[in-house]
């Protein structure tokens, strides 16, 4: 096919009846035939499958810098980071499960309604991302993703007072379920509960920064997620945003091994979920989730990626679920009790850093000892207090919904609250005891004194 192209070429150069002598030059066999029209895609007359990619068949590989007792695997880089740096990195980590236990036995003891577990086993995923990040890079989590909060400074209070809906919760005025949560001022939207929503909203998010003038080429959108989450239509839509529509994205997938009960390996039939981003022509990392050292180096290397090429990046964080889905799930049900005693035991993320930081000088024993002692009062102490705060005035159950004029069937709600409030509020013990719990006790409502 070259060679008449070529042929035809000549053709008009050289007049009737003159021979032309021409020396063609093999082409590589992966190109002798040419390309599609509209594409780099050589034409090749080979019938080959492929379900892989990368060569031979081999699994992606993933990126490690500790092994598991804490040593600098050889080769390894290690991220540029401090003494005062990776403390804060391991105080913050030891944190989570210290918060985790809590908040799920005072749920059993019927103090808050619900509670989804904290990433207890996933603490080095949350913390070296977290990390990573710019503290005004957005953030779009699922609801393991307290610890990013908690490392931009939002505390522990701020924390418990979501969970017990005081008037202490400035994310959501005690409106949202527990876990649920947010801070405007920290840069992380609210947390919703229906699966995987928040991935083609951070695409979106991505696509607003791209056209700020202010905030392009500085700041990405990051959002959490799980590898169940990732079965979701939502996932490719917004995969697809990403890459097609140039927008700083940085899509964080925490394959941690459950999507509740199911295992990943009744999830997918494909090398887990790094596999897919070649598929949207994104760049592409699987990293050890337990390793938070590889778990930095690796987001901030997407980090730059992402803002620097405009697109999309996905990372894949190998990990695994110590703790229950949440409160409403025993996971002994589905898998067996000493395989999750020997992963704590074995490929502990918090241990692993920790030994790390001891072979640097930069922690002892006797520091350990003394932050969890010292953790624990503080997370008790927060839990305390909580519990004592009232809800907020009960007219904000209306408020911040709708803005301009507001609906009329917004108004009609208010006003059957006020009158049954007014009609069984001072006479029936079941209300009063409820309207208690209240800041106003009901009166911004009726407008008593």
């Amino acid at each position: 096919m070259l060679r008449a192209r070529i042929a035809r070429s000549l053709s008009r150069h050289y007049p009737p009846g003159r021979r032309a002598i021409v020396s063609v030059t093999p082409l590589n066999s992966a190109e002798q035939h040419g390309h599609l029209p509209s594409s780099q895609s050589p034409i090749t007359s080979t019938l080959h499958f492929f379900n892989s990619v990368t060569s031979g068949g081999t699994q992606i590989p993933t990126y490690r810098v500790l092994d598991g007792i804490g040593n600098i695997i050889e080769g390894a880089n290690v991220p540029q980071i401090d003494r005062d740096f990776a403390r804060k990195m391991h105080a913050n980590m030891v944190l989570l499960p210290t918060m985790d236990n809590l908040l799920y036995n005072i749920q059993r003891q019927g103090k808050i309604s619900f509670y989804v577990g904290l990433p207890y086993g996933e603490e080095a995923t949350i913390i070296g991302t977290a990390a990573a990040l710019a503290p005004d890079d957005e953030v779009l989590g699922q609801y393991r993703e307290m610890g990013v909060l908690l490392w931009r400074g939002w505390g522990i209070d701020s924390a418990m007072a979501q969970c017990f809906g005081n008037h202490e919760d400035k994310s959501s005025k005690g409106r949202q379920v527990p876990v649920h949560w947010g801070s405007k001022e920290l840069h992380v939207h609210t947390v919703s509960s229906p699966l995987a929503t928040q991935i083609p909203q951070a695409a979106g998010v991505a696509y607003a920064l791209q056209r700020d003038p202010e905030r392009r080429g500085r700041n990405c959108a990051a959002v959490y997620f799980g590898e169940g989450a990732a079965s979701e239509g939502d996932f490719h839509a917004g995969m697809l945003f990403a890459s097609t529509l140039p927008s700083p994205t940085l899509f964080i997938a925490r394959n941690n091994g459950f999507a509740i009960s199911t295992p990943a390996a009744e999830q997918y039939f494909g090398d887990g979920i790094a596999a897919r981003g070649a598929g949207y022509g994104m760049d592409t990392i699987r990293v050890d989730g337990n390793d938070v050292l590889a778990v930095l180096s690796a987001t901030r290397e997407a980090r730059r990626r992402c803002i620097e090429g405009g697109r999309g990046v996905l990372l894949e964080a190998m990990t695994y679920r110590v703790g229950h889905h949440s409160t409403s799930d025993d996971s002994f049900a589905y898998r067996p009790r000493q395989e999750v005693e020997d992963r704590k035991r074995i490929d502990n993320p918090i241990a692993r850093f920790r030994l790390f930081l001891h072979a640097q000088g930069w922690w002892s024993d006797e520091e350990e000892s003394a932050l969890k002692d010292r953790l624990k009062m503080e997370v008790m102490a927060s839990f305390r207090k909580a519990e004592q705060v009232k809800r907020h005035e009960l007219k904000e159950l209306f408020t911040d919904v709708y803005a301009g004029q507001e609906p009329v069937s917004l108004k009609e709600q208010r006003e059957e609250l006020t009158a049954l409030i007014r009609k069984y509020g001072g006479v029936w013990e079941p209300w009063t005891a409820e309207l208690k719990k209240y800041k106003d006790g009901g009166k911004s409502l009726t407008g008593d004194e």
